[in-house]
């Protein structure tokens, strides 16, 4: 019934797996037939303190009976105290525009660079510079920003601007008199979970300082401490003109937010958004935030990383001919499968299993594991997990 209601009246821009989960408690999900299943994918990293947190649970219910949205045309204190917290845990001198999500929180920031590159001087610059196999959302302007080709079929013209280097070493050959921007993500999610050379980021963000070029850092996806620290910037140890981010910082529900340092750029009515870092969000993230100080304060994260990170490690040590290399960084990981027919093997397989596990670019096996997952629950993922590779 369910499945013919959907295909009936939602748009088919999804291949579904028509499974209808009704519970969750942490890395652990339930469905209608009453299967369990160990979660590596939380959301695709949207559900950072795990399914049915109970301190995210009951600030949310507790929102929502005084004031759910009022509009930004007010003060807004939970998501003053939100923007105060970001900008303190992340040790960056920067101002918060809040967002919907990940693509919007882009939107914004290459907003905030093209007015930045009118302003600044002549000629006008609006050029920014992405990498190949980036994925920075799907709205037309992030979608052109996206370094992937196949995915700017059927969707044009595009807004003009948006040029893409090979690597970081190629970036610097690239810059014109009209560049303004260098936009990156640290690890690149969709692309493959590669993470970057720290030594050549630091090096690009030093040249970029130097001629006045804005670093925009997209950490949708490797922000709030799924790389081990708040920003993968901060792992880096780099100082980004703009960070952006979504995903992790609602634990499920929508919100994004573009940092900048650039305080001065935007105006009032320069940008907005109705929905944007509302009571019910920023309240929710708040507590999120809260929640995962204090498990990077106490150890607790570190410690799971490394597990969770030996697991990865020694599965591919075990299927060297399936197994090509292990990439990522934290709780961002990742194994590059020896072909495309065996990761689609693989990721169907494991859903038998009752483990659901992610792709992406490069014929990556891709985790993104809830924040908070036990090592019981690792265990238990990884056992699934070996008996599908053992099975090929």
């Amino acid at each position: 019934m369910l499945e013919k209601m959907d295909k009936n009246f939602v748009l088919p821009t999804y291949a579904r797996n028509y499974v209808n989960f009704v519970k969750g408690s942490n890395a652990r999900l339930k469905d209608s037939e009453g299967n369990s299943y160990v979660d590596f994918t939380a959301g695709i990293g949207v559900v950072s303190v795990g399914h049915a947190n109970k301190r995210v649970s009951e600030v949310i219910c507790e929102q929502v009976k005084r004031i759910t949205h009022i509009s930004n045309l007010y003060l807004i204190e939970p998501q003053a105290r939100l923007a105060e917290k970001l900008v303190t845990l992340s040790g960056y001198d920067m101002q918060i525009f809040f967002s919907n999500s990940g693509a919007e929180a882009n939107e914004g920031a290459i907003k905030i660079a093209r007015k930045y590159g009118e302003v600044e001087g002549q000629p006008k610059r609006y050029k920014v510079i992405t990498l190949e196999h980036s994925f920075h959302g799907r709205t037309i302007s992030t979608l052109k920003a996206t370094g992937q080709e196949s995915m700017h079929n059927y969707f044009g013209p595009f807004p003009d601007g948006f040029v893409y280097a090979t690597n970081i070493d190629a970036i610097e050959g690239m810059i014109d008199d009209h560049t303004v921007a260098v936009m990156i993500e640290l690890v690149q999610g969709e692309g493959g979970v590669e993470p970057q050379d720290k030594e050549k980021v630091q090096a690009l963000a030093k040249m970029l300082k130097k001629r006045d070029i804005l670093l925009i850092v997209d950490e949708v996806q490797t922000g709030i401490y799924r790389t081990g620290e708040l920003f993968a910037s901060n792992l880096y140890e780099i100082e980004p003109d703009i960070i952006t981010v979504a995903k992790g910082l609602g634990g499920g529900v929508p919100i994004g937010a573009v940092m900048s340092a650039k305080k001065d750029v935007l105006k009032a009515g320069d940008h907005g958004s109705t929905y944007g870092g509302n009571y019910l969000v920023t309240a929710a993230a708040n507590e999120v935030l809260d929640i995962l100080e204090g498990e990077k304060n106490s150890g607790a994260l570190d410690a799971i990383m490394i597990a969770f990170e030996r697991h990865v490690e020694k599965l591919a040590e075990a299927y060297p001919k399936i197994v090509t290399k292990s990439v990522g960084l934290g709780l961002m990981r990742g194994l590059r499968i020896c072909d495309a027919d065996t990761l689609n093997k693989i990721l169907e397989a494991s859903f038998k299993e009752g483990l659901l596990v992610l792709k992406a670019g490069r014929n990556t096996l891709r985790f993104l594991p809830p924040l908070t997952i036990s090592k019981k629950e690792i265990e238990d993922g990884f056992e699934k997990l070996n008996r599908v590779f053992a099975a090929l």
